[in-house]
């Protein structure tokens, strides 16, 4: 399932937060401090909001072979797995850009 789905290219930086799509008890995640309740989009939209977001890109990528099967089932859209490129583990990244959402522990 996806809480969050982010979409970064040339002069763009976008982030939707998804919220559940079945009734659970609400958990954050140790990764990104995410929590189900923070969502503020349909899960159901998931398809349209990304479609929508990505239609203009002519290349995608991922980082995992996990993520890029599970992306390119939805768009229909092969979708490049970073790890073929020899790109970082993105957790090495020195981040220069912070979420200032309420959610995040740490903007």
């Amino acid at each position: 399932m996806v809480k969050q789905l982010s979409v970064t290219a040339k002069n763009l930086q976008d982030s939707f937060h998804f919220r559940s799509p079945h009734s659970m008890p609400s958990h954050g995640s140790d990764e990104n401090w995410l929590n189900w309740k923070d969502g503020h989009i349909a899960y159901h939209d998931l398809y349209t909001v990304v479609r929508v977001a990505i239609a203009w890109l002519a290349y995608l990528y991922s980082y995992g072979t996990t993520k890029c099967k599970f992306l390119t089932e939805l768009l229909g859209r092969p979708i490049l797995n970073l790890q073929d490129f020899k790109c970082p583990q993105p957790a090495s990244f020195n981040h220069n850009h912070w979420c200032s959402l309420p959610c995040h522990k740490f903007p």
